[in-house]
């Protein structure tokens, strides 16, 4: 593979999270002021950001796309194999792949050598915790910097993740970031929603066979595992929360009809009892993510749960649960 840092990277595609920020920032220390777009992998398989793609661009924290020049990750489901490494490097193409709890971790294994990092790495414990399922109940609960600045990462406001990304570029430390009027008018929102959230999962939520059932499509709000399973603690071993809006299609603002699934890591701090990428994978060939950490989209499904080709309505999202549920009760 070679020193990587040595590449000519011209831009960068990264996820549209803290973890993707933080690798993108990190690679920005590289090759200073290139431009970066937040994406998600839904938006690079559906080819999204294909004009973004030459053997210039790298992608951190998503799906491999066969025009990048560098792929950073660490998701499971995104592992290559040596044959496709060997492929991808005879193409023009470097995947740097790591067993690490975050994409983050990853990028800064590979260019601490490089570059200065020092500063950085007072972002990557909380960054591992927070995206590698290790964080604990009472850290996710904390007011910590870290935390909170996560809950403000959307990567539907580029022009605040623009900013983000260029302070921690500079070197900003987390305990002074959150006092900037921007990023503090943010984490007021965020805790505001955080709120609204708690108070909304008893309603919106059950537990059915030690499975949290969250139904917040069509409400406008998304949230993470961590946040349901803190709320209902040992009475649940994973969760699966439905996000996102029915008539999405043609609308921006609107994220396509989705689910993501997760492990309770407050109780099973070694990962889950079932392998969620088989939920994920099981009808969206482009679901996916981590065992105890995963996502994918809502599926047109027939009454005997058979994939159909035609638009999702809104019996689909009964079925593709009751299929989802169907897989976890034969779970060992």
């Amino acid at each position: 593979m070679g020193d990587v840092s040595k590449m000519n990277i011209e831009r960068i595609v990264t996820d549209g999270d803290l973890d993707g920020l933080l690798s993108a920032a990190i690679l920005r220390r590289v090759w200073n002021a290139v431009p970066v777009r937040f994406s998600h992998p839904a938006e690079v398989r559906r080819g999204g950001v294909d004009d973004w793609m030459t053997r210039g661009t790298a992608v951190l924290d998503l799906p491999f796309h066969p025009m990048c020049g560098l792929h950073i990750d660490h998701h499971l489901t995104n592992k290559p194999t040596p044959a496709q490494q060997i492929a991808a490097a005879e193409d023009g193409c470097n995947i740097v792949w790591e067993d690490a709890l975050s994409a983050a971790r990853v990028c800064f294994n590979t260019f601490q050598e490089s570059v200065n990092l020092d500063d950085i790495a007072t972002w990557m414990e909380m960054v591992d915790k927070l995206d590698g399922g290790k964080i604990s109940r009472q850290e996710f609960l904390s007011e910590h910097p870290i935390v909170w600045i996560g809950r403000t990462i959307d990567a539907t406001d580029d022009i605040y993740c623009q900013t983000i990304l260029q302070h921690i570029v500079d070197g900003v430390m987390p305990h002074d970031l959150v006092e900037l009027p921007i990023v503090a008018e943010k984490i007021g929102h965020a805790k505001d929603e955080f709120r609204q959230l708690q108070a909304m999962l008893d309603e919106c939520s059950n537990v059915v066979d030690r499975m949290a059932i969250v139904r917040l499509d069509d409400k406008g709000i998304r949230t993470n595992g961590y946040l349901v399973t803190a709320h209902f603690g040992d009475q649940c071993d994973a969760c699966m929360i439905v996000h996102g809006y029915l008539d999405s299609d043609g609308d921006d603002e609107k994220w396509p009809l989705s689910a993501s699934f997760y492990s309770n890591s407050f109780l099973h701090e070694n990962g889950g009892l079932f392998d969620l990428t088989q939920l994920a994978t099981a009808f969206d060939i482009d679901g996916g993510g981590h065992a105890n950490a995963c996502g994918c989209r809502i599926q047109p499904l027939s009454k005997s749960l058979q994939k159909e080709d035609r638009s999702v309505d809104a019996n689909d999202i009964e079925r593709n649960m009751d299929a989802w549920m169907l897989m976890w009760a034969n779970r060992s």
